[in-house]
């Protein structure tokens, strides 16, 4: 068995409960429910095999146990039209807060050792300013195979503020920490949104010696996950003004990480 996989399952989604794992290749979807923490190990493992599987994922939040009945600790191959995955109504509460930092690079490839090196220093960097400036605990920190990860941890309800609230955290960042080097991904504000499933490989155009396929991982925090208050998250926000400060003259250029 994996441990890796086996210990980025027990981290993500703590049984009891349903996480849907989900393979994604240039033409099809593959995916299942589980609630068998063995089952969905092994199912993650025999998806990495696949050559043309380019990333496996699986649900962050709470998902109803209902949708177990869709496809039961199994995964169904190819799916048609008619088969549903797993939609931001059917997660029942938020449990973590994503922040996905990629490096910048043609679109269809996998990064270059600097690029991904440099993807890991800006998560340090964004993990150092929520930590020293704003009393953030420490975060998951993980490599996503070509970029970085962050995970924190939260307790809210699957409703419009709480996502508005994790939309307005991650434009923050965005606004702070994007360059022409990395960027950090705000479209990971929905309930329903997947992630990668660390320990198996991330497959983004051919391997080859200047950008390789490589495994994802966690690389620290997991041993002792603390949860950051709503109050926190919305600290966070509140640092992006709801419309730019006025500028006068042609010389005063708005500074975006000043503002």
């Amino acid at each position: 068995m994996n441990d890796e996989i086996l210990r980025a399952i027990r981290l993500l989604s703590p049984q009891p409960g349903v996480v849907e794992l989900r393979a994604i290749t240039d033409q099809h979807i593959h995916s299942g429910y589980f609630d068998d923490l063995n089952l969905l190990v092994n199912a993650a493992e025999t998806l990495d095999a696949i050559p043309d599987v380019q990333g496996i994922y699986l649900t962050l939040n709470d998902v109803d146990p209902a949708l177990l009945s869709r496809r039961a600790n199994r995964v169904k191959m190819k799916l048609g039209r008619k088969d549903a995955t797993t939609a931001d109504g059917d997660i029942l509460r938020r449990r973590w807060f994503p922040i996905d930092i990629d490096p910048v690079r043609p679109s269809g490839v996998s990064s270059t050792d600097e690029e991904h090196q440099a993807a890991q220093v800006r998560a340090a960097e964004i993990a150092a300013f929520l930590g020293r400036e704003h009393g953030w605990p420490a975060p998951v920190m993980a490599d996503s195979g070509n970029g970085a990860h962050l995970l924190y941890r939260i307790d809210l309800p699957n409703d419009d503020e709480s996502r508005d609230l994790v939309k307005r955290c991650l434009e923050v960042l965005d606004t702070i920490f994007s360059d022409c080097a990395c960027t950090v991904d705000t479209a990971n504000f929905n309930a329903a949104r997947i992630w990668k499933m660390y320990g198996t490989t991330s497959r983004k155009g051919d391997h080859t010696e200047d950008r390789p396929h490589r495994k994802s991982l966690i690389v620290s925090g997991a041993d002792q996950v603390d949860l950051v208050d709503k109050s926190v998250l919305s600290q966070l926000a509140a640092l992006l003004p709801c419309a730019p400060p006025e500028t006068k003259g042609y010389k005063n250029i708005l500074d975006l990480r000043e503002w």
